[in-house]
Order: structure tokens, then C-alpha cells, then sequence
């Protein structure tokens, strides 16, 4: 982007709000009741002054910032209407002088396209229509489940901030579907809704919004327990566990949720659900210093992975996942040998981009047991692609695990290859 780009975006930007008669208060406004709208929780709340200065900000001729993806997301559902209430996305609009502000700024045309896709599904047969949950039929709790499933596909793919976008309308409608539900619709409506507040709930995690993520968690398991199949249940506590013990470091609540998702996976259906569940215990009785239990855990979860199948409908835990749990579990126990082992099997079988998070944590941990070992060198070269993964993925807990790992390699603070790391990790996760 020059210089010129970006004076351009900003003073199409000005003309767009002075074309409404907005002063920048006035927008302010307007998109603070568009976060609402469209339950962007992060933002639904911001003072006026504070979104104020952020539209002052872009409009400034000689300023460098630009809308955020959030507040993008807010621009084009504002825009994308006239002052009367009436859909213009067309040449000429406004919707599409504000595409061209963004292009301006440098907003990939891969983004644009999304944008304009997330305009044109919610107006046009998506979630918009779902405003009145009488008119509501299977079609369209199939078309929602659909994008749900879409959406957590993409996690590794892009960023976690546009995959929270894309799915709060569609937890706003869930909870209007709900909140109108008829009995008729239960089995389609409530797995729907339970697996779109468990992932908005990890989703807000990412995206460092803990109370609203440990809220959507809560959510989702006071709606899953309407379901005869407790996996789903299980599945969202051990997940709900997860994110409490890496957003509050508080063990004790971790370990009663991941209780409570043991006792709910032995009273569903799927094998992986119960060897995920045992996993997770196992990974907090190990944090905890609680070696005995966590092996036993383990036990349970390898004895149960014996059991699992292809035609599991809560598969995706598997045992190259165990191996994950297992080597951290030994490298809170103080086996470096056997972590090692464990780790560098796990880490092989994760290829798919949709892996990408969980490669980045395994890196990390797989780089701790190679220093376990005598082998800083080695630690720091595993370093360098969890970072590169982690810039990638934006995955909160794999940057908690760097943090963790250079601290453990300040011995060596002198060495070229761990100044070569400091640069990495400055340039792809702080200085960007």
C-alpha cells in the first residue's frame, strides 16, 4: 500500500460517512448497534469514544491504521444498506465505494471476496432470514449446522478473528431459535445450537475473550444436556476444560469440568469421546504433579483407543492425538526420553491443515523434551517452526508454549541461535 492508497482509502472513508450526514460520534453509534445486531460481543459494548477515535484514526490522511477485521465486518453490514433500510450492494453504492476504500488500505482480494460472500449470505436466503424462528424449517437448521461445520474446518486456514465473525449471526439465530423452540424441531435444533456455542466458546478463547468464551461453553452444555447421546456433552466439557486451564491457569476448575466429562463420556456412545476425555484428565493430573492418576488416565484412554472405530460419529480423536497427551504428560513427569518418543509420533501424523494448531503445540512440547535431553540446538530449530506456525495459525496456546520455552532456555541466552530465535518470534509474533 503507498502513501497516496492510503490517503485515498481515508478520504473515501470521510466522504462515505459525510454522504449519511454522520458526524464521527454518530458512526461511532451506528456501528456499536451493528456489533449488536450481529452479537460481535467484543465490540457491542465499546464505549463511543473509544470506536470514535478508531474511526478518526482511518479517516486521517497521514495516519496507518486501517479498519480491523471486526470493525470491516461491522462496515460492510453498514454499508451495504441505505439510510432507508433498503439492500444496495450494486456499482455505484456505497457498499462498493467502502470495497474500494478497502482495497485501497491493502485488504487482500480474498478477503474482499469474503466479505462481500458475508454480506450477500445473511441478505440473501442466510442467516437473515432466520429472524422470525416460526418460518424456521429443517432445510434451514440443515443449512446452518452446514455452515457451522463449515467454519471449524477452517480453523488452521484463517485467521480466528474471521472465523468468530462468520459465526456470530449464526449463534445469535441459534439462540433465537432456541429461545422459540417447539418440540418438533428439538432433535435438529439442539445439536446445532450445542455445537455453534462450543466453538463460538473456543473461537473467544483464541481471540483472548475468556468471559464470553467460558459464558458460550456454559451454554452449550446446558443445551446438550437436552441430547440422549452424552458424548456431545463430554465433547464439549473436555474442550470447555481445555480452555479454562489455558486462559486461567486455574487447575481446580479444569479438573472438575474434565471430571464431569469422563462421568458424561462413559454414558454416551463413542469410544473417542471417553479416550479423549481420559487424555484430558490425564494432561491436568500431570500439570497438577499428580503422576499416579495422570498414568492411570492414560491407561483408561490407551484401553479405550483399543475400542475405537471409523464409523465413530464423534471421531477425530485418535491415537496419533493420544501420543500427543501422552509425551506432555511424561514431560510434566520427568521422562524426557519416552515424551520425545511420543511426541515425535504424534507430531508426524499431524499433516493436515486443519492440524495446523495442534502441530504448533506438539512442536513446542517436542522441542522442550529435546532440550530435556541436552540438546538446546535442536529445541531452538523445533522453536523456529512453532513460531512459523503459530504467526500462521494465531493459535493462543501454542504461543504460551513458546513463552514458556524460551524461558526454560535462558542458559543459553548467550548463543547466536537462541538471539536468531529472539529476532523470529519479535518479527512473527510481537512485532507484526
Amino acid at each position: 500500500m503507498t502513501t497516496t492508497d492510503r490517503e485515498s482509502a481515508a478520504v473515501l472513508l470521510r466522504r462515505l460517512r459525510e454522504g449519511r450526514g454522520w458526524s464521527w460520534a454518530e458512526l461511532a453509534r451506528a456501528l456499536r448497534d451493528t456489533a449488536r445486531r450481529l452479537a460481535v460481543t467484543s465490540l457491542m459494548d465499546r464505549q463511543v469514544a473509544s470506536v470514535q477515535r478508531a474511526v478518526a484514526r482511518w479517516e486521517s490522511v497521514s495516519g496507518r491504521t486501517s479498519p480491523s477485521d471486526r470493525y470491516q465486518f461491522l462496515l460492510v453490514h453498514l454499508y451495504a444498506r441505505t439510510p432507508a433500510g433498503d439492500l444496495a450492494i450494486g456499482p455505484g453504492s456505497d457498499f462498493a465505494t467502502l470495497l474500494d476504500a478497502l482495497r485501497l488500505f491493502g485488504t487482500p482480494p480474498e478477503r474482499v471476496q469474503q466479505l462481500v460472500a458475508l454480506v450477500t449470505h445473511r441478505t440473501h436466503g442466510g442467516n437473515g432470514r432466520l429472524s422470525d424462528p416460526s418460518q424456521l424449517d429443517q432445510k434451514d437448521i440443515r443449512r446452518l449446522q452446514e455452515s457451522v461445520t463449515a467454519i471449524n474446518g477452517q480453523i488452521g486456514a484463517v485467521p480466528f478473528v474471521r472465523l468468530q465473525l462468520q459465526l456470530a449471526p449464526i449463534v445469535e439465530s441459534c439462540r433465537r431459535l432456541v429461545k422459540h423452540d417447539q418440540v418438533s424441531r428439538r432433535q435438529e435444533l439442539v445439536p446445532l445450537a450445542a455445537a455453534a456455542y462450543s466453538l463460538a466458546g473456543r473461537l473467544a478463547f483464541e481471540t483472548h475473550d475468556d468471559e464470553a468464551a467460558m459464558a458460550l461453553y456454559t451454554e452449550a452444555t446446558k443445551v446438550a444436556s437436552h441430547l440422549e447421546d452424552r458424548s456431545h456433552r463430554a465433547a464439549i466439557q473436555t474442550s470447555h476444560t481445555m480452555v479454562t486451564l489455558h486462559a486461567t491457569d486455574d487447575l481446580e476448575t479444569a479438573r472438575t469440568i474434565a471430571h464431569a466429562a469422563t462421568v458424561e463420556a462413559h454414558r454416551g456412545p463413542s469410544y473417542a469421546i471417553r479416550a479423549r476425555a481420559h487424555a484430558v484428565h490425564a494432561e491436568i493430573c500431570a500439570r497438577a504433579g499428580q503422576a499416579r492418576k495422570a498414568a492411570v488416565a492414560l491407561d483408561r484412554a490407551w484401553k479405550t483407543a483399543e475400542q475405537l472405530s471409523i464409523d465413530d460419529p464423534h471421531g477425530g480423536f485418535n491415537t496419533d492425538r493420544l501420543d500427543g497427551f501422552d509425551g506432555l504428560c511424561a514431560l510434566h513427569a520427568g521422562d524426557a526420553s519416552r515424551a520425545h518418543d511420543r511426541l515425535d509420533r504424534s507430531i508426524s501424523a499431524l499433516g493436515f491443515s486443519r492440524d495446523a494448531v495442534q502441530r504448533g503445540i506438539v512442536s513446542t512440547d517436542l522441542a522442550l523434551a529435546r532440550l530435556r535431553l541436552g540438546d538446546p540446538a535442536a529445541c531452538v530449530d523445533l522453536l523456529h517452526e512453532a513460531v512459523d506456525i503459530t504467526a500462521a495459525t494465531g493459535g493462543r496456546v501454542p504461543a504460551q508454549r513458546i513463552r514458556l520455552a524460551r524461558r526454560d532456555l535462558r542458559p543459553w541466552r548467550n548463543e547466536d541461535f537462541l538471539a536468531e530465535l529472539d529476532d523470529h518470534i519479535h518479527d512473527s509474533l510481537i512485532g507484526r
